[in-house]
């Protein structure tokens, strides 16, 4: 196909993630999936050779071959993985803010896999910041539709880091800029003109007061206030057993999470198997799948593409609605 048509259609790198997991697997089911729709974006696979998407009639941008075998030591089999891994990142990136592709769709990786490889980030969004010239940016996860009905978009303010650093990390200054982000993204690329936006609690039942900590005082009320006089339709701070809630029930457009697993555990048992990893503030459209590399069953072709077909389907939205907003390419 060539002319205007081709020009229209979203162009997408697909990195393989860890070659161990079901990273190329999954991202050759969803190819397959959305081969017969008329708007299929263009898919460029980026990853090893020696995987299963090698007979793909999608075309591969090899970054190295995968020759894994039982003699080797598992370090170095670990450090092989994260190795590739780490270059299919760094090649679609390149891509991305090359203009060669439209966005980056990022299959599942192992973070100590990829630390064994020689790059010391703890995971994607990370190290997509620093290759975009150490963009701010947030992680966000979405789905559009939950056990509840209704979509969840959930903020995570701290990503991965320990949790016993989370406090000296979470500042009124991080609450401040990760919710102003997230809202100009969500005006811009989700079309909602004033995102309702509700900051996760630090604390139990918001610390009743003072009694569990005083984070909501110190943290919140000061980032709250900054947050309405910028504008922002801010509520908050709500406490985590509820919040979530109300949000797939449909009283807020995005969560703000403190930190990761207040965040993702809410977010994974609402909608597990059909979220999308976004991250707001690079130069390019990024998502990602929202499970891991399931090593465990890698190679039976048993692994759900539903997840992977979510966040190809959404990189192509995302990058439609930048045109949109740019009246051209993204």
């Amino acid at each position: 196909m060539t002319g205007p048509a081709l020009e229209q259609r979203v162009r997408l790198a697909i990195t393989l993630g860890d070659p161990r997991g079901v990273g190329p697997e999954v991202a050759l089911a969803a190819a397959r999936v959305m081969a017969d729709r008329p708007d299929t974006p263009e898919l460029l696979f980026v990853g090893p050779t020696g995987t299963c998407v090698d007979d793909a009639v999608l075309p591969l941008h090899s970054i190295g071959k995968w020759t894994p075998s039982s003699a080797d030591d598992h370090a170095v089999v670990l450090a092989r993985a994260g190795s590739l891994a780490g270059l299919a990142i760094e090649a679609a990136t390149a891509m991305a803010l090359n203009g060669d592709v439209d966005g980056v769709v990022t299959a599942p990786i192992d973070k100590a896999a990829l630390h064994a490889g020689g790059y010391n980030f703890p995971g994607h969004t990370e190290m997509l910041a620093s290759l975009a010239d150490d963009a701010e940016v947030v992680m966000m996860m979405a789905a559009s539709h939950t056990a509840m009905g209704g979509p969840l978009r959930v903020v995570l303010a701290t990503t991965h880091i320990a949790l016993a650093d989370v406090p000296s990390r979470f500042t009124a200054a991080l609450l401040v800029s990760q919710t102003m982000l997230t809202t100009a993204a969500l005006q811009r690329e989700w079309g909602i003109p004033s995102p309702r936006v509700a900051l996760c609690a630090f604390n139990p039942h918001a610390s009743d007061g003072g009694l569990f900590g005083n984070q909501e005082e110190t943290i919140y009320a000061p980032a709250i206030q900054q947050l309405r006089a910028a504008g922002i339709d801010v509520t908050g701070p709500v406490p985590a057993d509820t919040v979530f809630v109300r949000a797939a029930r449909g009283e807020f457009d995005v969560v703000i999470s403190p930190y990761h697993d207040v965040g993702m555990a809410a977010f994974k048992t609402a909608a597990f198997g059909h979220g999308v990893n976004v991250t707001l503030g690079l130069p390019f459209v990024r998502t990602s799948p929202d499970h891991g590399t399931a090593i465990d069953i890698a190679g039976r072709n048993v692994a759900d593409p539903t997840s992977m077909v979510e966040a190809i389907d959404l990189a192509v939205t995302l990058v439609q609605r930048r045109r949109a907003v740019v009246g051209g390419r993204a």
